[in-house]
């Protein structure tokens, strides 16, 4: 039967229900004004429910896209921006991590083998363990030394070379046998040295005809002595004199480089061998050129060090310390006032003084200083 206004497949209320999708009054419906479809149900039910609650934020969300809308897996995302901050890992923290206990045992490691070399070096030198005595306080001291007659220096009586066989001088370069027994100053002035308050000034001379070039010439020489008189193991180390170098007038002390015929001249003839002395007449500190260039057997060839305690011993005499001191101590290093030219054993310098008491069998090791200890 038909109706008013309808279509032969009209419904009873005049809707179109056919497949061609026409509305009312014959127009087409478009997508856009249907309402909005509701999620698919699937055969799990709840599970669909869930994805879609999770797909769709809720209304008191942040704007913020904190899930991945392409991700069904179901998974709990974490949220990075509720973690705490991370403490950064420092370089020492980084090694420890990747080394273990090995990061503790490789320092340890480090240092047992810093103590071993330390003793293996030391080894071959026992006398490195064994404490220097500095100058000997009590040491009676002449502040009028200058004001003697006689060379400071040489023994009373006559000595044969035969007596000091390790006072032979060594093989070596040559040397003038005599100069002319004048001298000159060699230029050049410095600032005090030490802080002691007992200053003595000092010139460095050389004597006319020596041959320059044996010794190695005017300012080797000096620089060795302002080298050695500065250094804090000398004279200056226990804070009682100082010393500064002019370059004139009238000086406490000459330290003079002399052939070995002038300073037989100025040190006598009692020792048949070369050597050294202190001249209190002309507050000259002689150091015998042939020493200077050839050294002592005791100093198994080390040359600067034998020039050096060359300096110091003489110069301790021109300051006063007039007497030889023997070894104290068996393997210690040798008194800088015992005459190590002659050798470093009782035995060998108790030839020069047969009043000396000490003990025969005791032997010191070579030592320029003063105060080696500091």
């Amino acid at each position: 039967m038909s109706h008013p206004g309808g279509g032969p497949n009209s419904g009873s209320d005049g809707t179109g229900t056919g497949a061609s999708g026409a509305g009312v009054g014959g127009a087409r419906v478009r997508a856009k004004d249907v309402g909005p479809r509701e999620p698919r149900r699937t055969s799990g039910g709840a599970a669909g429910s869930e994805s879609a609650g999770r797909m769709r934020p809720r209304p008191d969300q942040p704007l913020r896209a904190r899930w991945d809308p392409t991700d069904d897996s179901g998974r709990v995302r974490v949220d990075r921006d509720a973690q705490p901050e991370r403490k950064k890992q420092s370089a020492l923290g980084r090694f420890v991590a990747t080394y273990g206990w090995r990061a503790y045992a490789i320092p340890v490691l480090v240092v047992l083998t810093i103590v071993l070399l330390v003793v293996t070096i030391r080894g071959g030198n026992d006398s490195a363990f064994v404490p220097a005595a500095d100058v000997n306080p009590d040491s009676p001291r002449n502040t009028d030394v200058s004001k003697e007659t006689k060379p400071i220096g040489a023994p009373s009586g006559a000595i044969q070379a035969a007596a000091l066989p390790a006072g032979t001088l060594p093989a070596g370069g040559p040397y003038t046998q005599k100069g002319r027994e004048s001298y000159h100053v060699v230029p050049g002035a410095g600032k005090q040295v030490g802080t002691g308050p007992q200053v003595y000034t000092y010139t460095v001379e050389v004597e006319n005809g020596v041959n320059a070039q044996d010794f190695g010439g005017d300012r080797s020489f000096a620089k060795m002595v302002d080298s050695t008189l500065a250094n804090p193991r000398s004279w200056i180390g226990d804070g009682k004199v100082s010393f500064r170098r002019i370059a004139g007038s009238e000086p406490d002390l000459r330290i003079t480089l002399a052939s070995p015929g002038t300073a037989r001249e100025l040190c006598g003839y009692q020792i048949q061998l070369e050597t050294s002395c202190f001249y209190p007449p002309e507050k000259r500190v002689t150091l015998n050129e042939a020493r200077w260039v050839r050294g002592a057997l005791s100093y198994q060839g080390d040359d600067l060090l034998y020039r050096q305690y060359l300096i110091n011993h003489e110069t301790g005499h021109g300051i006063g310390y007039e007497a030889h001191e023997p070894c104290k101590e068996d393997g210690a290093l040798a008194p800088v006032m015992m005459q190590q030219s002659f050798g470093v054993a009782n035995s060998e310098i108790m030839a020069l003084d047969p009043d000396m008491r000490a003990n025969r069998s005791y032997v010191c090791t070579p030592n320029p200083w003063p105060f080696p200890n500091r």
